[in-house]
């Protein structure tokens, strides 16, 4: 399968979404000593602080917003195939329902890929499922 967006694009975009997801361990207490802390919880991270790098956030959205409606389209078709939601043998159809959501407004689309977890995993699995890697590619050799 040759993909519609190049694949170094594609590639960029997943390095994006990676340091988009990156988010850095904290104290749910704000680093504050707890009085009542059980001795299992001491010291146990439980909350992640979700204050993302609003520059890398802009970046990944400009890639999304520099693609073309087909273009954007596979992206969502690939992150689909890569969770699960399509088999590859199910291209057809998963390109069909990206289509249609993005041709009801590419903002929409783009807020759903930006809310997808793991997105540069999913969008990788998805690039697997058709034997396309960013082995070798850019940054992500």
């Amino acid at each position: 399968m040759d993909p519609l967006t190049p694949l170094d694009t594609l590639c960029r975009i997943i390095l994006r979404a990676r340091e988009y997801e990156a988010q850095t361990a904290t104290d749910y207490d704000g680093g504050e000593a707890a009085d009542n802390v059980d001795d299992e919880d001491e010291g146990a991270l439980s909350v992640l602080d979700d204050t993302i790098n609003d520059s890398v956030e802009e970046e990944l959205r400009a890639a999304f917003e520099d693609l073309g409606e087909d273009q954007l389209a596979e992206v969502m078709a690939f992150c689909w195939v890569g969770q699960g939601t399509y088999e590859a043998a199910d291209w057809d159809e998963a390109m069909e329902e990206a289509q249609s959501l993005v041709s009801d407004g590419a903002t929409g689309a783009i807020d759903e890929l930006l809310d997808q977890p793991m997105l540069a995993s999913v969008m990788e699995a998805g690039l697997a499922a058709f034997d396309l890697s960013c082995q070798g590619v850019g940054d992500l050799s």
